[in-house]
């Protein structure tokens, strides 16, 4: 397969392959940041080629403060890959966002410490714009092909992550909902923004799986429930990916792919060698 993937999968908890590919190679680039949590699978879904990234890594091995962003966003990036969907489990933090509907998150807060947030280090500093950190055009896109199945769909909400890997005491679960929280995830952030430093578009399709551990006339959440609604979420995620891998806007340019234009703010005289090296796949176009 010579043709570059434009479009890549981020399967979280309980997706770890993309099914209805065919032609399917494997790759495993090095990055400047490490290696990605799984080998990149690619190949043609509905007639695009796509590649997928498991990303806790193949039987879900790294927990999400162990997951290498990094060097998984710049994987897809040295692939080719424009579009980014992640899938994942969330938390609802709302009452009308019930187990087994599916959220479109519009706004994102990081709630995370322990984390690598940015490429642009060790000599080199950039301030990317992350007013809107999910693509407008993107989620449209996502909207459209969901809206098609049987899923209850919200088409926006403020998507919290969390550190993790443990679930919330029910203290901070109630401030989440105090602060207008819609849903709670674990592996957004630093995702997101390293996808739009990356001059990626970024969307996130994520599945609420409980209600967290605010309500108490529902079980708090634990593993086997993530893991069953999950598994009755897996036909809709991939009915979706089938009508959004033949969507013709997927060829559309947006703002997303000039994010870094004018957000360095290092004279180009002053970047280090050693962050030149690291970040000459994303200064190519700049002529940095």
């Amino acid at each position: 397969m010579t043709e570059n993937p434009e479009l890549a999968v981020i399967g979280g908890t309980g997706l770890y392959n993309l099914h209805g590919l065919t032609d399917i190679i494997t790759t495993h680039p090095d990055t400047p940041f490490g290696k990605a949590s799984a080998p990149i699978t690619i190949g043609k879904l509905a007639g695009k080629t796509v590649a997928f990234l498991a990303r806790h890594g193949e039987g879900h091995q790294y927990n999400p403060s162990e997951v290498n962003y990094r060097a998984n966003i710049f994987s897809l990036k040295i692939l080719g890959v424009r579009k980014v969907i992640s899938i994942s489990a969330c938390g609802s933090l709302r009452e009308d966002f019930s187990p087994g509907h599916i959220v479109i998150p519009d706004q994102l807060f990081d709630f995370t410490r322990d984390r690598k947030r940015t490429f642009f280090e060790g000599g080199c500093v950039a301030h990317v714009g992350s007013a809107n950190p999910f693509c407008d055009e993107m989620r449209l896109i996502v909207l459209d092909a969901l809206h098609s199945t049987e899923a209850v769909v919200h088409s926006n909400g403020t998507l919290i992550t969390i550190e993790g890997p443990r679930f919330s005491t029910r203290a901070e679960s109630n401030l989440f909902r105090s602060w207008g929280m819609s849903i709670i995830g674990m592996t957004a952030s630093p995702e997101a923004f390293l996808a739009r430093e990356a001059e990626m578009c970024y969307v996130s399709i994520a599945h609420v799986t409980d209600y967290d551990v605010w309500h108490f006339s529902e079980e708090p959440v634990n593993v086997e429930m993530v893991v069953r609604i999950l598994l009755q979420s897996t036909k809709i995620a991939q009915e979706s990916l089938l009508s959004i891998a033949k969507d013709p806007r997927l060829s559309g340019v947006c703002g997303c792919e000039s994010a870094l234009k004018d957000a360095v703010i290092t004279h180009p005289d002053a970047i280090s060698d050693q962050a030149h090296d690291k970040l000459k796949l994303l200064f190519r176009k700049y002529n940095y």
